[in-house]
């Protein structure tokens, strides 16, 4: 089977025209369509439904379309390595990482571009939950995440311990005390991620241990949104050390320990086991390793 046909028909159900399609290609829309209708009868299926004023993939255009997108990442692949031959330095890097992730790859980052100026650095933000599959799937190259995959295609390496922070406002009638116990929070109002996640659960646990009840009246989508309102004395949360540093250093967030909830967070860097890494992947993982991240 040729490529070509392939990679017009993942043009074609991207774009889901095919004269979008053409445009991108710099193809008549004749030629498109011929392309597709041969891949179709290669195959043997109907992969568009053509019917309706948009066009609509079949079950076996979608199982195509997922064969498709890896093709184009092995391709992308190629592309890199080829690169790599000709210089050393070149290359594409893609990592994927959640929101509070994201803010401590942010130095290494920095290090990294000043050793590597001509590899192009793309961090991607994802779900954590997502990374793994995206990481075997060929989607990312490297990932970091706060919890162990548990996967045997994936390797993965300890790079940071960051812990939970319980936060408040500086104005809140805790905030001058060392420490507190879990058990004098039953009338706090509690500001969540409304992403799930592993920590989220451990508190919720710990709470139901030592018989509390636990107010997260109010969930918000992003850390910083739940910075603010803890700031502006609408409630305290738990959040990574990390996504509150600056805050603490600045006086605008207060840190007590709650003394029954010291949860650690163990940041990883997590990779393909059975793919070799690119030489941008694995001068990261130097980069990483470094005196600071250990």
């Amino acid at each position: 089977m040729e490529l070509y046909p392939l990679k017009v028909f993942l043009t074609v159900a991207t774009e889901k025209s095919f004269s979008r399609a053409g445009e991108k290609l710099l193809r008549t829309q004749p030629a498109i369509s011929l392309a597709v209708q041969r891949l179709e009868a290669e195959l043997s299926e109907k992969l568009l439904d053509r019917t309706g004023r948009e066009l609509v993939l079949t079950d076996a255009g979608k199982i195509v379309l997922e064969y498709c997108r890896r093709f184009e990442n092995l391709e992308r692949e190629m592309d890199n390595a080829l690169a790599e031959l000709r210089d050393m330095a070149a290359g594409r890097l893609s990592i994927g990482a959640n929101e509070s992730t994201c803010l401590y790859l942010l130095k290494h980052i920095e290090s990294y571009r000043r050793l590597y100026p001509k590899v192009k650095v793309q961090v991607r933000r994802t779900l954590s939950s997502k990374v793994p599959a995206q990481l075997i799937d060929g989607d990312l190259e490297l990932g970091v995440v706060s919890y162990d995959p548990e996967d045997d295609r994936l390797e993965n390496r300890i790079i940071y311990i960051d812990h939970l922070s319980f936060v408040l406002s500086p104005q809140h009638r805790f905030a001058g005390r060392k420490s507190i116990s879990i058990k004098e929070l039953g009338m706090e109002t509690f500001i969540a991620h409304n992403v799930l996640s592993p920590y989220r659960e451990v508190v919720i646990k710990a709470f139901q241990r030592a018989k509390v009840q636990l107010n997260m009246d109010v969930e918000m989508p992003t850390v910083e949104t739940i910075r603010k309102m803890v700031q502006k004395n609408e409630g305290v949360a738990f959040l990574p050390k990390m996504c509150v540093e600056q805050e603490l250093e600045q006086g605008l967030l207060a840190e007590v320990e709650v003394e029954e909830l010291r949860v650690d967070r163990k940041i990883r860097l997590v990779y393909p086991a059975r793919r070799a890494l690119s030489h941008a992947a694995n001068a990261f993982l130097e980069v990483v390793q470094g005196p600071k991240s250990e």
